[in-house]
């Protein structure tokens, strides 16, 4: 447990390193950073709402519900028995997103964001779109955290005791 609580830290902390950067670095330029041209920059944004930008309740109420999220998913892997790798690692990712999210809406009331992969930026029915959002270390670790969870489910949750369904009447 003592390295899972250990990933956990190290996961804000790489988000939070990158977002102070961001912010010395890009959030007064006005211009973003290109990594790989037309594909990959680094452009300064905030996000008050949730995943893609979504506002669905003030500041304070999604403050709150990433903190009782947070903590119940801490509370789920301390009360489990599974101590296994492939179970603790997409929870010390998700728990250390959400409290990397956390520390920015607490501190600035918003969210840094800064990485940005232009898959498609166009006009569909004279609408400007943009297919990916911006985001940030803590969104990307809360979302392979949780692709591992759907991905490796039956090796993470495997079934203590399979029973055969019987068909007789």
């Amino acid at each position: 447990m003592k390295w899972f609580f250990t990933f956990i830290l190290l996961v804000v902390t790489i988000d939070q390193l990158t977002k102070k950067l961001a912010v010395r670095f890009l959030r007064d330029t006005a211009q973003s950073i290109t990594i790989i041209p037309d594909l990959l920059s680094l452009t300064y944004t905030e996000n008050k709402g949730v995943a893609f930008g979504m506002e669905f309740a003030p500041p304070a109420i999604l403050l709150f519900l990433t903190g009782v999220i947070t903590v119940f998913v801490l509370f789920y892997v301390i009360l489990s028995k599974n101590r296994t790798t492939l179970f603790l690692i997409p929870f010390a990712l998700i728990v250390g997103g959400g409290a990397g999210n956390m520390i920015d809406r607490v501190t600035i009331g918003r969210v840094v964001d800064f990485i940005y992969f232009n898959l498609y930026h166009g006009q569909v029915f004279g609408t400007s779109l943009s297919l990916w959002p911006i985001f940030n270390v803590a969104d990307s670790a809360i979302t392979i955290g949780a692709c591992m969870l759907i991905l490796f489910h039956n090796r993470i949750f495997p079934e203590d005791n399979p029973t055969e369904k019987n068909n007789v009447c």
